[in-house]
């Protein structure tokens, strides 16, 4: 039998603002708002530091680590990424990518972290700065009134209700809002599952590209290896969940056979084994709210939505989300008449970073991107354009859209060119993105098998 709550919260506010989640953006968005001075209070449900997949950063996090005052911790814990390698089995070299080639040369690289780490750096970056971190604690619920909202717990220091005059949720897949709210769509045109684990004793590539994100393609999706600086290699497949309910092995033997069909993989974790003796999986993990604000609150990062990790965007997209979700907060707190025209702009900036990857990502497997990849050139500095967007400077930052439009023409103009194997992927595409299960939010992404 549940434990009863206590009565009512009071109606004086035991914060200003109420976070739910320490992670990247729930941790980013508490700081910014302490070092305003406003009394805020973050509920994290784990412990840090605490596993989390998603290691590799983009350039553009750079700056807002350094606006974070913890870029050097993050230097010390992480391994330096320059660019990116794209192996193709049908192409008989790999293409390397540096992002010292964008539009902007000033942000030529960024850092694959162990989450755990990393989640750390910045949520005691928020307790420093003043916010009042309650780890072990998770929110079950929110209720909203005409002067604030209430949370319910459960964890340290047991059941409770807690009072705040604004709420951010930044709980992650958990969604906390917009599950409660009946806002959580899948996303129908990108439905994939995951396969990962990490592994010792991985062939690295050889000097300064040693740190860099391999991506590899295969028939039923593609791989990323991830090198860290402990040692230890992150190692995933993203395929179509057709794929992985077609297991019928333990995990760790499904995941090397799926190694097995990709040889340039396969050579590179030769003699490798499992770093700490876990293989993770999650399926149909691409969703979407369908608003990211209301009365008395707004979703940021993965509470409002996750894409599929090929570009490495989600903790990029997720600090983001929080330094421009700062204004809404100043604006339902202080200038209510603001509040709405903040929001609409909020979510215009909350669209637009999923907009921009997301064109990449539905095409990944078609094989006139992979071309594009393979052999990358920079006639009208295409290449310069679609190196900013895998570097994260997507938001006006450089003119590079007029360049992205035209390699966007060249996309097309080469899928006419050799229609009869577009098509069949495009076909081929369709028919694996299917529902396939509940919604995500069950935090199977944090689960071994």
């Amino acid at each position: 039998m549940s434990t009863p709550l206590p009565p009512a919260a009071p109606a004086s506010p035991d914060a200003d603002v109420i976070v739910v989640g320490g992670g990247p953006a729930g941790a980013t968005i508490a700081t910014l708002l302490a070092r305003q001075g406003r009394q805020v209070l973050l509920f994290e449900k784990a412990r840090h530091p605490r596993f989390h997949i998603g290691e590799s950063l983009l350039p553009a996090n750079v700056p807002l680590l350094e606006e974070l005052g913890v870029r050097e911790q993050v230097d010390t814990i992480g391994m330096p990424k320059w660019g990116v390698e794209f192996v193709s089995a049908e192409h008989p070299q790999p293409a390397y990518i540096e992002f010292a080639d964008a539009w902007d040369k000033s942000q030529p690289k960024a850092w694959q972290v162990r989450r755990a780490e990393f989640d750390e750096i910045l949520l005691r970056n928020a307790e420093a700065a003043g916010a009042r971190v309650l780890e072990q604690t998770a929110v079950t619920g929110a209720s909203f009134d005409a002067e604030g909202v209430t949370v319910e717990t459960r964890g340290e220091p047991g059941p409770r209700r807690w009072r705040g005059r604004y709420l951010v949720d930044a709980s992650g897949r958990d969604a906390l809002l917009a599950t409660q709210l009946g806002w959580k769509q899948r996303n129908r045109r990108h439905n994939s599952a995951a396969l990962f684990a990490h592994f010792r004793g991985a062939r690295r590539l050889p000097g300064r590209r040693e740190g860099n994100i391999s991506i590899f393609w295969f028939r039923h999706g593609w791989f990323w290896f991830i090198p860290l600086a402990d040692g230890s290699t992150s190692v995933g497949a993203v395929c179509w969940p057709e794929y992985l309910k077609s297991r019928r092995v333990p995990l760790a033997q499904f995941l090397r056979d799926t190694i097995a069909q990709v040889p340039a993989l396969a050579q590179r974790l030769e003699g490798a084994s499992l770093f700490d003796d876990k293989v993770w999986a999650t399926g149909n993990y691409s969703y979407s709210a369908r608003r990211c604000t209301g009365e008395r609150f707004m979703l940021l990062g993965d509470a409002h939505g996750f894409i599929d990790p090929v570009f490495s965007s989600g903790v990029y997209l997720a600090m983001v989300s929080a330094f421009e979700g700062v204004r809404v907060v100043e604006a339902a707190l202080d200038q209510p008449a603001r509040y709405a025209a903040e929001c609409r702009r909020f979510g215009r900036v909350v669209a637009h970073g999923p907009r921009q990857f997301s064109w990449f990502i539905h095409r990944m497997t078609n094989p006139a991107i992979r071309e594009l990849f393979m052999h990358p050139a920079n006639p009208l500095r295409m290449q310069e354009a679609v190196l900013s967007v895998l570097s994260g400077d997507i938001y006006g930052r450089s003119p590079i859209f007029p360049s992205l439009w035209a390699f966007k023409c060249v996309y097309w103009a080469l899928s006419l060119a050799m229609l009869p194997r577009a098509a069949q992927a495009w076909w081929r595409r369709r028919s694996l993105v299917r529902d396939h299960g509940a919604l995500p939010g069950e935090n199977v992404l944090d689960a071994p098998f």
